[in-house]
């Protein structure tokens, strides 16, 4: 997954993927190239369902 569809994923601005990519609670991106990154769709979505589950168990 690219940036752009992390954050339509997620809901979550740049900022905040990064900051969160930073204190070790957000996946890490994959290098693809010199100058571009792109996400573990499979990551992404586990982390999603997690704060889904945090949220049922309120």
């Amino acid at each position: 997954m690219r940036l752009t569809e992390v954050i339509q994923t997620t809901g979550l601005a740049r900022s905040s993927i990064y900051n969160r990519m930073n204190e070790g609670s957000f996946p890490r991106p994959v290098s693809l190239g010199a100058r571009s990154v792109g996400w573990v769709s499979d990551e992404v979505q586990d982390w999603v369902e997690a704060r889904i589950q945090e949220r049922d168990e309120l």
